[in-house]
This record gives C-alpha cells, sequence and structure tokens, in this order.
C-alpha cells in the first residue's frame, strides 16, 4: 500500500456516516466509535438519537465542567438531552429496538462478512470478556445497520471479510461500513467500494482486503 494513503480520522468517519442519515431519522449510536457521530451531525437537519438505556432525544457530548451526573448514554459517556427529549425504562428502551422503531443504527466491529454478517459482542478468543449490550437487538430491529470501524486491525489484518471468524451478533444485517480507508456499500452483487481514503486508489484496496471489490457505478 502507497504510503501517500491518508487515513481518514474517527471524526472524519463520523462525519461520513452523520451525513448519510436522513432529515428526521431515528437512531441509535453504539458503544465506542460510534458515539462521536452525535457531535457530527449536520446543522439544519433532525436526527432524534436514541440511547438503550432509556433516552431518546439525545444530544451532543457537553462543554468540559458542565457534566450531569445523571446523563450518560450506554457506553458511560456524558450526553446532553434537547428540548423535548424524554426517559423511559430499560424495558421500554429495547421494545423499541426490537419492535423496528429504530430507522438507523450505528456499531462498531470485530468483523463484517461480504454478505452483511456482523460480529462485534465477542472475539472468540479463550479469555476474552464478552460484551452483548443491545447490539443483537440492534442488528434486527433497525431498518438500517451501519457498522464505523478501523478497516485493519493492529496487526494490520483486515475486519471486511469472506466469512466471519469470530461468533455472530447478526446474519445479513449490515448494509454499509465506513472505515479510514472507505467506505463499502453491502449489496446482492458483492461489495461497493467507495469514497476511498486520499492517496488509495481501488486496486490497492483490493489488496487489503484480499476479495474483488465492485466500484460504484
Amino acid at each position: 500500500m502507497s504510503q501517500n494513503v491518508q487515513r481518514l480520522s474517527r471524526r472524519e468517519i463520523a462525519a461520513r456516516v452523520a451525513a448519510d442519515i436522513p432529515d428526521g431519522s431515528y437512531a441509535n449510536l453504539g458503544i465506542g466509535a460510534p458515539t462521536e457521530v452525535a457531535d457530527c451531525l449536520p446543522d439544519g437537519v433532525t436526527i432524534i438519537l436514541h440511547t438503550e438505556n432509556g433516552l431518546l432525544g439525545m444530544g451532543p457530548k457537553p462543554p468540559a465542567g458542565e457534566e450531569d451526573i445523571d446523563l450518560m448514554n450506554a457506553g458511560k459517556q456524558y450526553v446532553t438531552a434537547l428540548p423535548g427529549a424524554s426517559y423511559f425504562h430499560h424495558a421500554d428502551s429495547f421494545a423499541m429496538m426490537r419492535g423496528g422503531h429504530l430507522d438507523y443504527c450505528v456499531l462498531g466491529a470485530y468483523q463484517v462478512s461480504v454478505t452483511g454478517d456482523l460480529a462485534n459482542w465477542h472475539t472468540g478468543a479463550k479469555d476474552a470478556i464478552p460484551a452483548v449490550g443491545g447490539a443483537m437487538d440492534l442488528a434486527i430491529g433497525a431498518k438500517s445497520v451501519f457498522v464505523m470501524m478501523d478497516l485493519l486491525t493492529k496487526k494490520g489484518v483486515c475486519k471486511l471479510v469472506e466469512r466471519c471468524s469470530s461468533p455472530l451478533t447478526g446474519v445479513a444485517c449490515v448494509r454499509r461500513v465506513y472505515t479510514d480507508h472507505a467506505t463499502f456499500d453491502i449489496t446482492p452483487a458483492g461489495v461497493v467500494a467507495h469514497d476511498l481514503a486520499p492517496g488509495l486508489d481501488h486496486e490497492a484496496l483490493e489488496s487489503i482486503c484480499g476479495f474483488k471489490l465492485l466500484k460504484r457505478s
């Protein structure tokens, strides 16, 4: 791979995700990297954010020194509540997730397969601590599932794979994957790569992934 590739920062990836969530949508942001999407929502649009610990109408993180200890997201990060926000029981929150009331969810992942299988709750390693949370409910309940992740592990192994080796969270549920190298659409015809990072070409990206990628027409 060329040394001139300018991989996207986490904030730049989050901005790409935020730009693709339509005005008026209800969306859930998973713990970790996806929480940054809340700070990147475009001006002039109304996107209602849900967090599974019982808040609808979540806003961005508060300024330093203005944190409210009673306002946290599912990842235990301080957030704000926008005007009109509502609070509810954990069970009601999961009913919203399972009942198909969320238009989008944005999740992190250990692996995503070329057919949209998602693995994000357990690495499968012997001593790894499982962290199911609400990922399984979101994967099957949200109308569209986006994944936000680095394309490679710390060891340089591609996380977009032909078949997941980690335990699955959901089968054929992921619609789009946003990474620091490119954005990938999961389609019946195959994986479509687009919006490549500056300095990265299609052939080099295919070499990184290890399988054929389609180009956006």
